[in-house]
């Protein structure tokens, strides 16, 4: 691995402080199975030494004086409050004059005004997963005994609110509200949420020795797909939809995380969300015992890139493993997706979804290509005009008298 790479960009790790243990069963869900790696231990939550540990080493890592950690799950809140007071105050000890900020992803279940003061307090922004109004949300987001949840979801966003907790929304996109893109979009401004990252569910129920029964990227064919999974179609249809109502009236005030990306695309910059970016590989994830693995979604013993008692993070990071399965990402782009005018703006999405032969009968193709391309052929003249107003130091939001002229 040459020294060029390993600085290239800073390392970033998502750290998993309860693994897979969770208060919800949400249908769709990918990583509740994750357990099963993990069979024979009893108990499922980082130790304060190794805590500890990844602290010290993570900050200690880092080659820019700016530092994130993100606390993801499972569910964050499975542990307690003074589990997050202790990071903070290993944070505090170990900065040695680098800022430090925190996110946590959580589905606001647990959340009461002791977690709001204390997310206030220390700067938290606080990632909440919500699949839209009522009806959306509750079509698969259960409790462990099959009860609806958006109520305790919209408790405690609102008890975000009354704190002044800054937050955003992770609206997963499946089968069912795919079909229904303005009451889904309105719905969140509705809510005063003004970020919005939407994630298409798809996934593959297959049969693997070690238990596992979601297939990994890159392996198998397009069978098994689960019923939950949104189709080519409803996604593109899905984004176009709501793309023209965000163009016309949103711009600048509401913020679509692939909205963004796409426009950062266009304009050659730097996209900031890992699945339109030309290579994956630069978010690892850290499972509650200290094992490292390539990608959250592709928490698999195949992409274990070693344990922290054994191995420092930059060397895991930075691996020739890592770096390989960064790149794979374009080497093994398939030949339409290299032919296609818009491989700028996607760069073949992420290798989770590649599964299906491409139209000269290449594996590997992305199973969503056909909704991305939709997208693309119907935001390029709106992506161009803010390419251009950009270029001439204006503001992108002039594109919204443009679309309404349309």
């Amino acid at each position: 691995m040459s020294t060029s790479f390993a600085f290239a960009r800073p390392m970033y790790v998502m750290v998993k402080p309860a693994g897979s243990l969770c208060n919800l069963r949400c249908k769709y869900c990918y990583y509740l199975e994750k357990n099963k790696i993990y069979a024979d231990i009893r108990q499922h939550v980082i130790s304060d030494e190794l805590l500890e540990k990844f602290i010290k080493e993570y900050i200690e890592a880092q080659t820019t004086p700016n530092v994130l950690f993100t606390w993801h799950g499972g569910e964050t809140l499975m542990r307690p409050l003074s589990f997050y007071k202790k990071a903070l105050e290993l944070q505090r000890v170990y900065a040695r004059g680098r800022h430090i900020d925190n996110c946590i992803q959580t589905n606001a279940t647990l959340l009461n005004d002791e977690w709001c003061r204390f997310f206030k307090a220390n700067n938290f922004l606080v990632g909440v997963s919500i699949d839209g109004p009522q009806e959306f949300h509750d079509e698969y987001r259960r409790t462990v005994t099959g009860k609806p949840t958006f109520m305790q979801v919209m408790r405690g966003i609102n008890l975000l609110n009354r704190h002044g907790v800054e937050w955003n929304a992770m609206a997963v996109v499946n089968d069912f509200n795919a079909d229904y893109p303005l009451e889904f979009y309105r719905f969140f401004k509705e809510i005063g949420c003004h970020y919005i990252q939407f994630a298409p569910i798809v996934e593959r129920v297959i049969s693997r020795p070690d238990g596992l029964t979601l297939a990994p990227g890159m392996q198998g064919d397009g069978t098994g797909l689960a019923d939950y999974s949104v189709t080519p179609e409803q996604w593109g249809s899905f984004l176009c939809a709501i793309f023209d109502e965000w163009v016309r009236h949103d711009v600048g005030n509401y913020f679509v995380q692939l909205f963004d990306a796409t426009l950062a695309n266009w304009v050659g910059q730097t996209p900031g969300v890992c699945v339109v970016s030309k290579e994956c590989g630069h978010a690892g994830v850290m499972e509650f015992n200290g094992d490292v693995y390539s990608c959250d979604h592709f928490v698999y013993p195949e992409h274990r890139l070693g344990n922290i008692h054994d191995k420092t993070l930059a060397e895991m990071m930075y691996s020739r493993q890592q770096s390989e399965f960064a790149k794979m990402k374009t080497q093994m782009l398939t030949r339409q997706c290299r032919e296609c005018q818009y491989l700028f703006a996607c760069n073949g999405e992420c290798p989770k979804n590649r599964f299906v032969c491409d139209s000269y009968g290449n594996y590997g193709h992305n199973y969503l290509c056909k909704g991305y391309r939709q997208f693309f052929e119907h935001v390029a003249p709106y992506m161009d005009f803010m390419k251009n107003e950009l270029d001439n130091r204006r503001s992108p939001a002039n594109v919204m008298d443009m679309a309404r002229r349309r």
